[in-house]
């Protein structure tokens, strides 16, 4: 039962891809904590960030999250700026399934280029956040849509160390699970980029 319990969790917390608020929600706290969570490519890869950053361990744990947030959070003030950046759905959707295959295939590379890797997807989805916003209440709608990607990804990271934790006591079964969860978030991506 121990070991359905992330994917009973991740499988509850999946929605239909709906992070577009009435207009006039916008600029509040409540609009932009809500944002990442119920559009399902947001979620997805937010998690998917914490995710590998828990199977990968010791530094990036923190460090590849904080260089997401980072990011997208420059991504958010390029928007509000009146800047323009080319493919941003596509960028966003690209970001599920390469991450998903990081996960899924355990990639391991040295702690910068995750950090590079991750922050090339925040800027989009950074940038996503702010051109939906307009300029009332960016403060606002910014804390809650960073705080909600920084609960995000800390979900991720504590599914990808108990499942570390987990596989090390049991000779490595339980990355089958994070394996499948990581072939899961990339196929999701597919099936929103092509369905």
């Amino acid at each position: 039962m121990k070991r359905l319990l992330p994917i009973v969790c991740l499988g509850l917390a999946a929605t239909p891809a709906a992070a577009h608020v009435p207009a006039g929600a916008y600029g509040s706290f409540a609009a932009g904590f809500t944002h990442p969570l119920f559009g399902l490519d947001h979620l997805l890869a937010m998690v998917t960030v914490g995710l590998w950053a828990g199977l990968l361990g010791g530094r990036a744990v923190w460090a590849v999250p904080t260089a997401f947030v980072a990011v997208m959070i420059a991504g958010f003030a390029l928007a509000l700026s009146g800047a323009s950046l080319p493919v941003v759905e596509p960028m966003i959707l690209a970001s599920t399934v390469v991450l998903g295959l990081a996960v899924a295939f355990a990639v391991r590379v040295d702690l910068r280029v995750c950090a590079v890797v991750v922050g090339v997807f925040a800027l989009f989805h950074g940038f996503a956040h702010g051109t939906e916003l307009g300029g009332a209440g960016a403060l606002r709608f910014g804390a809650g849509f960073v705080l909600a990607t920084v609960l995000l990804h800390a979900l991720g990271v504590a599914i990808g160390l108990l499942a570390g934790r987990i596989a090390g006591r049991n000779g490595g079964r339980w990355h089958i699970v994070t394996r499948g969860l990581g072939t899961g978030v990339a196929v999701a991506g597919v099936v929103l980029a092509f369905g």
